[in-house]
């Protein structure tokens, strides 16, 4: 399993689409057996779903995220995590232990401000 975390440094972004990099961390029995950065390559409209799936990513952890991507994200069989907060890592163990759960905080609105926070 590979869950993407959308990450400023080591913490969770706020929005996945304007995140710095999505640490990777590479799972087996629910154990964390790799971890890496890959840079955002770039916001640009149902592009990062389709990135992160040829990267084999299977869950996305973010702090907000547009309808749409969640959208493109289900129809790419990866499960979308929204309203995580604090450090990447952490937020992958709690995935992994079940003690993650999506607050189902979708952004509808491109500024975001009053819907996913400061970012």
């Amino acid at each position: 399993m590979k869950i993407a975390v959308a990450s400023e440094g080591r913490k969770v972004s706020g929005h996945f689409g304007h995140c710095q990099q999505f640490l990777m961390f590479s799972a087996e029995n629910n154990k964390i057996m790799k971890e890496e950065a890959v840079a955002n390559p770039g916001h640009k409209p149902g592009f990062l779903p389709k990135f992160l799936y040829e990267q084999g990513v299977n869950v996305i952890i973010s702090g907000g995220m547009g309808g749409a991507a969640v959208s493109l994200f289900n129809e790419n069989d990866i499960e979308v995590v929204v309203g995580a907060q604090g450090d990447s890592k952490e937020m992958a163990e709690k995935y992994l232990n079940n003690e993650l759960k999506s607050t189902g905080s979708v952004c509808h609105e491109h500024s975001h401000s009053d819907e996913c926070g400061s970012h």
